[in-house]
């Protein structure tokens, strides 16, 4: 049958939305995925995400998340703000805060409204950042430079692409790799990326964020985004970023971070150890995609 769909995007980090009750639809996501985010014969995104109602009795909807390649993500930054922006807009729940339900957890949503009452802009508590090696997770055993119980704080990959590449390994609900750098210009993302994205330290592959500070209150980052390649914003991946600084000490807890598509505010409480993520929700457009397509 045919599918409704809206492509949205939060800082062009794009995702086909498909809002539904039909859980049926889960056994063909990862084929549909593939083909619908085709950027030459699909709609074209970096995934697709599923709205679907909530398992959880405390949340207001659920969300189920595509990489291009087909394969399931626990979590994402800028798609859970378009989430919040079509269920409010949409009339499907009218709360606020909002909880959506993910794979990684029931996260909350401050939704902020514009004109006609419609979402702009959303504030998300990320959750924790998770240090655990087996909670990232993280073969230690193919890492340098490891701390025997503490944050993997500036490690090396054993047979890394550089040897002078150092790494601080955390999750936000999925793993993320950071490495600082002082030009990023040089470095070759789409070369390195993939290779360390399937690097054997990470059993269930990561993310890979280059990042340079130009103040302890502003950082400039790139992105490999697992399953998805370069990306223009990745929202876990800044909140990654953000934690990192600070935990290398080259940043402040409240940071913005600067990505190809545009600008999110970052903060970190580090004695509550909550990260909390600002950005905007953009709609593109809408469609029907064909039965058979």
């Amino acid at each position: 049958m045919s599918l409704p769909f809206v492509k949205m995007h939060g800082l062009g980090n794009d995702y086909v939305y498909v809002v539904t009750d039909n859980d049926a639809l889960l056994d063909t996501a990862p084929r549909l995925a593939q083909r619908i985010s085709d950027r030459h014969r699909g709609v074209g995104s970096d995934g697709l995400i599923l709205i679907l109602p909530a398992t959880r009795p405390d949340a207001d909807a659920r969300m189920v998340m595509y990489n291009a390649d087909g394969s399931r993500a626990q979590m994402c930054g800028n798609g859970v703000r378009c989430v919040g922006k079509l269920v409010w807009d949409d009339d499907i729940a009218r709360r606020n805060p909002l909880r959506i339900e993910t794979d990684a957890g029931v996260l909350s949503l401050d939704l902020r409204l514009g004109s006609e009452n419609r979402v702009e802009a959303v504030r998300v508590d990320m959750g924790p950042a998770i240090f655990e090696a087996d909670r990232i997770p993280i073969d230690a055993n193919r890492l340098k430079n490891t701390a025997p119980g503490g944050p993997l704080i500036r490690v090396g990959l054993v047979g890394g692409p550089a040897d002078d590449l150092a790494f601080t390994c955390l999750s936000m609900g999925n793993p993320h790799a950071v490495c600082f750098v002082d030009d990023l210009q040089s470095v070759p993302l789409t070369d390195w990326g993939p290779w360390i994205e399937r690097h054997a330290a990470f059993p269930a592959r990561v993310n890979i964020h280059f990042a340079r500070v130009d103040s302890p209150a502003r950082i400039e980052m790139m992105t490999w985004e697992r399953g998805s390649g370069v990306t223009q914003a990745c929202g876990t991946g800044a909140c990654a970023v953000a934690v990192a600084g600070v935990l290398e000490d080259r940043t402040e807890r409240a940071v913005t971070t600067v990505l190809p598509g545009g600008e999110l505010k970052i903060e970190w409480d580090r004695d509550e150890n909550r990260v909390y993520m600002t950005g905007p929700a953009t709609e593109v457009f809408r469609g029907v995609w064909p039965e058979g397509a």
